[in-house]
């Protein structure tokens, strides 16, 4: 039998196989084309302290190898969520990896409060990498001694996993990692989206209402496995690695490339089923290889 399951900083997956935050809504989305059960993780839309409507439209651009997006994190808010959403989840046999963001540290430190202890929530995931917001968000991300504080005072304010979705758009996101791990993180999330932009050349008009929006896509792949392999090759924390994921060849890279997990993000929308797609592809080049476990795989990458 092949043994996929894995430990993400103390939360438990039977398959290394998970959503990214913002491409599957709150699970109930996708019920219909993926079996739940089967996922490693669910990987939730993010939450804040009040519901939030968003940006203006337009707000999603098609790209030659991804998208633009500039949602905004468009939410329901924390109340609901545990309210209306997070019954629903409780039903499947999987772990429910729950996206926070703020606009000051006290945000991310309530959000962190309100879900400590909360069944059916077995991880929090702190996006400081959202380049769509005026506040909070990738602020956190990109300044060194903003994240360390943070991720210090959400350590102190959950005894969950907590793991921490850093930005691209960085010098080095080694020393953010790093970072990171010093706070008290269980674990990183690598990578969210690239700053990116797209103009109509008849209209002259930016794509986007803000101009700027999250690149995300098969486009971004080469630059998210080089920064797994930089990161786990610097730091001890597990490694959700994302961006471009579409087939399991592409999770293999993530996965010898250092990352204890895969996230499928923009795939979600061009083909609703290639989570599962994915799972069955592991499970045969595992049997295929004679792989006995994940941990046999990951970080084997040979360079030179």
């Amino acid at each position: 039998m092949t043994d996929l399951s894995v430990n993400i900083g103390g939360m438990s997956l039977k398959n290394p196989v998970m959503t990214a935050s913002g491409t599957f809504g709150y699970g109930s989305e996708y019920a219909e084309f993926v079996d739940l059960n089967r996922l490693g993780a669910v990987g939730l839309k993010s939450i804040t302290v009040e519901p939030r409507e968003g940006n203006a439209p337009p707000r999603i651009a098609e790209t030659e190898a991804g998208m633009l997006n500039s949602i905004g994190l468009q939410n329901v808010g924390i109340d609901a969520f545990i309210s209306d959403k997070l019954p629903y989840l409780k039903q499947f046999d999987t772990r429910t990896l729950v996206n926070l963001s703020g606009r000051t540290v006290a945000d991310y430190v309530e959000l962190c409060g309100r879900l400590d202890g909360t069944e059916g929530v077995h991880g929090l995931e702190l996006n400081v990498s959202c380049p769509n917001v005026d506040s909070g968000g990738m602020e956190f991300g990109v300044d060194a001694s903003m994240l360390g504080a943070l991720v210090e005072a959400c350590r102190g304010a959950t005894t969950l996993p907590l793991i921490v979705k850093l930005s691209p758009n960085v010098t080095s996101v080694v020393d953010m990692a790093r970072v990171c791990e010093s706070a008290g993180a269980d674990g990183i999330s690598l990578i969210n989206t690239l700053l990116g932009m797209a103009i109509n050349v008849e209209t002259r008009r930016a794509e986007l209402s803000r101009g700027m929006g999250g690149l995300s896509g098969p486009a971004l792949k080469p630059v998210a496995v080089r920064m797994v392999w930089q990161v786990y090759n610097a730091v001890s924390l597990p490694i959700i690695g994302m961006g471009g994921i579409s087939t399991t060849e592409d999770a293999l890279e993530f996965i010898i490339a250092g990352a204890s997990a895969i996230a499928v993000g923009t795939a979600n929308f061009v083909n609703p089923r290639t989570t599962m797609e994915v799972v069955d592809g592991l499970e045969s080049y595992f049997r295929r290889h004679e792989i006995p476990n994940l941990a046999a795989l990951r970080g084997t990458c040979i360079v030179g």
